[in-house]
């Protein structure tokens, strides 16, 4: 019922969206909400626990650990903006949207796969600084330097993606409010808009340029300089304790930039429109719950600190004065 009366005629300009989501049988739909809430809730759990290690270990406050505490701040955004909305779509088989905050969620949405593209180069660059310039990274990577840069990546998430938004909110919808995914991404949007596409196209494109391409270049020069430099190591020792400093961002990388490409610049006539929502599921929901898991069981230094943490808990619980005492005078 909510899909006929979303039909607009010609003439009519559209001020909501349906979303469609991921079609298919009721039963199909709630194993997907639990999968999907599962990965969710783990996402949060993930991130939180790099966050608070993060800022509690003092052997964990170094450059490093401080951008991927950035990462995560940025992983849990991508996925409170995309999450909660796409359940309620799965369990009522789409919904509406409202024009305004279809255009606030591609804005909010495209600032944090922005920034997050920038806060990758800049680990990027902290791990060529500090494997091809050992000497100096105490020097370059000071504490105010990777402020800097954390600010500067953010900033330029928001900006690369307000001048997309603007003109995008500008675009006339009145043949049809139906969008064929599970949120309000850039391509969706044009495929229903009615008035011309070409100047967004245009911009959208040469924004990729200092969003996307202008990182993949300096990821691919910091990596290739890294690389020559482990291979001039002389040990093999030497080699594999300089790869697994930058082993897990290496892996992170790779996942989030495959899923990126492959979603908006492999054409998509390529693709069908469910391998699309498939692709976009990858990088909106399980990269950001991947990837603390990478940096968990990749990281010596993670997993030693959440060890303390949990050992410290336990000794907490087990306290005259802990929350144990307490509930049993409580009871008692």
């Amino acid at each position: 019922m909510a899909q006929d009366t979303g039909i607009k005629y010609n003439l009519t300009v559209v001020n909501e969206f349906f979303l469609l989501g991921f079609q298919g049988s009721q039963c199909f739909r709630i194993f997907l909400f639990c999968l999907l809430l599962i990965v969710y809730f783990g996402t949060i759990f993930g991130n939180l626990l790099i966050i608070t290690l993060v800022s509690t270990s003092q052997n964990l406050h170094t450059p490093m650990y401080f951008f991927i505490s950035q990462l995560s701040i940025s992983d849990i955004l991508l996925t409170t903006d995309i999450a909660p909305n796409m359940f309620h779509i799965l369990l009522n088989d789409g919904a509406t949207i409202s024009f305004v905050t279809c255009i606030a969620q591609f804005c909010f949405f495209g600032a944090m796969e922005a920034s997050e593209c920038f806060l990758l180069t800049v680990m990027s660059y902290d791990r060529y600084v500090a494997i091809c310039n050992p000497l100096r990274y105490t020097s370059i990577m000071t504490n105010n330097n990777c402020m800097k840069l954390a600010i500067v990546s953010w900033l330029l998430g928001l900006i690369v993606l307000l001048l997309d938004t603007v003109t995008i909110s500008t675009l006339l919808f009145c043949a049809s409010n139906i969008i064929d995914h599970f949120f309000c991404d850039i391509l969706p949007l044009l495929d229903i808009a009615c008035s011309g596409t070409f100047i967004v196209q245009i911009e959208s494109f040469v924004l990729s340029v200092p969003a996307i391409f202008t990182p993949t270049s300096i990821i691919i020069y910091s990596y290739t300089n890294i690389v020559l430099a482990i291979l001039r190591i002389p040990s093999n020792l030497g080699k594999k304790k300089a790869f697994s400093t930058c082993s897990s961002h290496l892996t992170v990388v790779c996942v989030y930039y495959w899923t990126i490409f492959s979603v908006y610049v492999v054409p998509t006539k390529r693709k069908t429109m469910t391998i699309s929502k498939v692709l976009s599921l990858l990088y909106t929901v399980f990269t950001p719950m991947i990837n603390p898991m990478i940096y968990s069981f990749r990281n010596k230094d993670i997993k030693k600190a959440a060890s303390r943490a949990g050992l410290a808990i336990g000794q907490f619980w087990q306290m005259p004065e802990g929350p144990v005492a307490v509930v049993g005078r409580l009871i008692r």
